[in-house]
């Protein structure tokens, strides 16, 4: 019963993750909107600028991007450990996880945020974290520890004691 709720962690874990990715960035381009449709509206003879900028400084930019997703996913990947070791079960605890892991994660790229117009406001990144921690409780987080069974069988009333 324990090494199968086990094995169910190990799946349950890495998928509410990825939905909790894919919460944050769909909160990411609904704030920024109007950002991404002022690129694409942008002249054709820029827009065929821009497709060379990206191919030549894409390499970077996935660098970029890639340092700055992993530092908001390592605080949140330890509040995650600590939700499984005590088998904390609150959506509170898993929103707030999120949330402080993408401020965490936003004041930790200090010197490349200021380069990027879409990591300037940490509203809409905590806000983003907040829904993604959300998400990964209503994925994973609700059923958090494996040692402790969540439908638990519930103990026989004992009997009262005589005065």
């Amino acid at each position: 019963m324990i090494l199968g709720r086990f094995i169910l962690r190990f799946l349950v874990v890495p998928l509410g993750a990825s939905v909790a990715l894919l919460v944050a960035m769909a909160v990411l381009v609904v704030a920024y909107r109007h950002a991404f449709l002022a690129l694409a509206q942008a002249p054709p003879d820029q827009q065929e600028n821009d497709v060379a900028a990206l191919l030549m400084a894409g390499p970077a930019l996935f660098a970029v991007l890639s340092y700055s997703a992993l530092m908001m996913m390592l605080p949140a990947a330890v509040g995650v450990l600590v939700a499984e070791t005590f088998a904390l079960r609150s959506w509170i605890y898993h929103a707030l996880n999120g949330g402080i892991a993408a401020w965490a994660g936003w004041s930790a790229i200090g010197s490349i945020r200021e380069q990027d117009q879409f990591l300037t406001s940490p509203t809409v990144i905590v806000g983003a974290g907040l829904a993604a921690g959300f998400a990964y409780w209503l994925v994973a987080g609700w059923s958090a520890g494996f040692w402790k069974p969540v439908f638990a069988p519930r103990a026989a009333p004992g009997l009262a004691p005589e005065p």
